[in-house]
């Protein structure tokens, strides 16, 4: 890095722009992955600031999972390899935030998922390996037990889906569904899940699967967009009944 002291804005915190700076590096390259960041002392006398400060901006590196701290000998600070889970977690939370607040709709909710989702779906049928089409059937099969709770149904729901995005043979697109998954189809269960027929819901999931080994995409996408529609109509009989206008109530 260099050694020249670089100055700083003094309208944000001291911290919070050195960990941009070195953020900055992290992202463009300049510290490769594994790298060994330079001393605290380095640093401080790199950006002209006090170590405490320093220590404060390497804080907020590790909270974004970019650097990781490691002691003993060969101890010090080191660029993160780059994770989309890590990152996909912290998109997650915010989404999920979201959604409790109600900033994104019902309507946007199944609009996103239908999009995205038929996206998934083709490109499984079409790109799916032996691998990958076994992952998708462990979660279906998992389903079948009869102690599951609701919450490892939601879990077993979540899986299965992103199994299909891990069969489209695309990280980008991987990345993005691991965050509408894990945020939007536990949000909308906590709501609706108590209005759910399982069998149902596992009867769409091996309709997907059944098409997917088929590579017959058209059916895959058909059978997606049912297991929404069905999603959606469980949704809007959870929210009537928050609103005191509850439907007759389905057994799980």
């Amino acid at each position: 890095m260099e050694e020249a002291k670089q100055a700083v804005q003094a309208t944000k915190s001291l911290a919070h722009q050195i960990a941009t700076a070195l953020q900055q590096e992290i992202v463009q390259g300049a510290l490769s992955v594994e790298a060994r960041l330079p001393s605290e002392a380095e640093i401080a006398q790199r950006f002209g600031v006090s170590q405490p400060t320093v220590r404060e901006a390497l804080k907020i590196l590790a909270a974004k999972k970019l650097v990781r701290s490691k002691r003993g000998p060969n101890g010090g600070v080191f660029v993160n390899a780059p994770s989309l889970t890590a990152a996909s977690q912290m998109l997650q939370e915010m989404t999920t935030w979201f959604v409790g607040l109600g900033v994104f709709g019902l309507t946007e909710i199944v609009e996103a998922r239908l999009f995205l989702g038929r996206t998934c779906v083709q490109l499984a049928a079409e790109r799916a390996t032996a691998e990958d089409l076994e992952s998708i059937e462990a979660t279906l099969e998992a389903f079948e037990r009869d102690d599951i709770s609701d919450e490892e149904f939601c879990r077993l729901d979540v899986a299965f889906h992103h199994a299909i995005a891990q069969a489209t043979g695309n990280n980008e697109l991987r990345f993005i569904m691991l965050v509408v998954n894990d945020s939007l189809i536990p949000a909308t269960n906590m709501i609706s899940f108590r209005f759910r027929e399982r069998g149902r819901v596992v009867s769409l999931h091996a309709d997907i699967l059944e098409a997917l080994r088929a590579r017959d995409a058209a059916a895959a996408i058909a059978a997606f967009e049912e297991l929404i529609a069905y999603q959606s109509s469980v949704y809007e009989k959870a929210l009537s009944a928050r609103q005191g206008d509850a439907p007759q109530r389905h057994e799980a």
